[in-house]
């Protein structure tokens, strides 16, 4: 990392960690409330969410309804239609594969911003649906258009209802806070630049990170508090990622006292305090003095983040993986099942009791011994990768991350590993 010249951050799921259950069960709440707001049938009101189930990195099929959990190349591993596995997906799907690149059809759900919309898609189909569509009396809907209901409501709760309130009124309640997170940019700020660049506007950023910040010292017990645009040489909000990474929008200076922005396009040089509406990356390697490899980039979302920034621009990229906690709890405290695996001929029972403990659709990474698609993703696009970014904490920033060597089948039968940053 020692030729690193910025490190970046995302705020939402990155910098910001929000708790989970909680935070998905409101939006999952709020969800709900919109949905029945526009028709959909009263008694889901008493649905609650259940966080068993919504995994990252499903394919949902418009067609017939389905979740399906597919590899990197789009092979069938798991399909579910609601609460209901489906065993024999042939009559459905002859070759037990799916065309990814066929979008009108087949959507990917990465991100953690659409989960709470996902167990309520699960309930309809379980309790209202027939094999084409959603049935309520003599009304019939396709569930192409069931899944667009449901993925404006979720947008409408982000964007215009009252998520974003509800989550301020009660941060403790909502928003993970760490100590860390201070020492870490401070670290950082020895050896590097560090920026923000946000989607979300400028108030709710604002309100966030002074909560993320609220700390009786600074980095180090003992060192006076310090406000939290001090950590960042650049703080840009409105970010409106991707369409950052490409042609971008205006930008525009933020004024800070009453949130609004400035009249006419923002010309000058970069200045530290000054916080960046809009604009692109272009922009902000001008700014930066940066380009290319000199940015590390740290987010959640693998198409918004991390995809993006490093085809258009080239960035290094750091994935935040929350579930990989999980992931990993799993894998140490079932090891003796996976142990038993390897001494069986016949071993489907036992995979299956391992895939269950990571939740109802399995592992986000894996499903037996086949990688998922998301895992393909993240091993494609992301440098690095980790349940938390404060993992770096524990590395010195002229540390060299590099991967196994990965060889073909005929060379070796060892697992390789990815540039996975541990815990110490």
């Amino acid at each position: 990392m020692e030729k690193i010249k910025c490190f970046g951050f995302d705020m939402d799921y990155t910098l910001a960690v929000y708790k989970s259950p909680e935070y998905e069960s409101l939006g999952f709440d709020l969800t709900v409330e919109r949905l029945v707001s526009i028709g959909y049938p009263q008694e889901l009101l008493g649905f609650v969410y259940d966080p068993t189930f919504p995994t990252r990195g499903l394919v949902f099929d418009t067609m017939y309804g389905n979740l399906l959990k597919v590899d990197a190349y789009g092979n069938i591993l798991v399909c579910a239609h609601g609460f209901n596995f489906l065993p024999d997906t042939r009559e459905l799907y002859p070759n037990k594969f799916i065309q990814r690149d066929d979008t009108e059809r087949f959507y990917i759900l990465n991100t953690l911003f659409n989960l709470p919309g996902r167990p309520f898609f699960i309930v309809l189909l379980s309790r209202y649906c027939c094999e084409t569509g959603f049935k309520d009396g003599d009304l019939f809907m396709s569930f192409k258009s069931m899944f667009q209901d449901v993925r404006d409501a979720v947008d409408w709760v982000h964007f215009k209802g009252t998520l974003k309130e509800k989550t301020v009124e009660n941060l403790e309640k909502y928003v993970v806070k760490d100590a860390k997170l201070s020492l870490l940019l401070s670290r950082m700020n020895e050896v590097a630049k560090v920026f923000l660049a946000t989607n979300s506007d400028y108030k709710y950023t604002d309100k966030i990170m002074t909560y993320l910040f609220d700390f009786s010292h600074g980095p180090k017990h003992g060192t006076p508090h310090r406000p939290w645009q001090s950590y960042f040489d650049l703080i840009l909000v409105d970010a409106r990622k991707p369409l950052f990474f490409g042609e971008g929008t205006v930008l525009r200076q933020v004024d800070t006292t009453t949130g609004r922005l400035k009249i006419g396009t923002y010309t000058g040089p970069l200045q530290h305090g000054i916080v960046y509406s809009g604009g692109s990356s272009d922009i902000m390697c001008d700014l930066l003095g940066a380009k290319g490899k000199d940015i590390l980039y740290i987010g959640d979302h693998i198409f918004g983040d991390i995809l993006k920034s490093k085809k258009r621009q080239g960035w290094r990229t750091f994935l935040v993986i929350p579930e990989l906690a999980q992931e990993l709890h799993v894998w140490t405290d079932k090891s003796s099942l996976f142990e038993e695996l390897q001494g069986l001929d016949i071993f489907l029972k036992v995979t299956h009791d391992m895939d269950m403990c990571y939740g109802m659709m399995g592992s986000l990474f894996r499903s037996g011994s086949r990688q998922t698609l998301f895992a393909s993703q993240v091993m494609r696009y992301a440098d690095l990768y980790a349940a938390s970014f404060i993992n770096l904490l524990y590395y010195p920033f002229s540390y060299l991350f590099r991967a196994a060597h990965v060889l073909v089948r005929t060379h070796t039968h060892k697992h390789s590993t990815h540039k996975h940053v541990h815990n110490s």
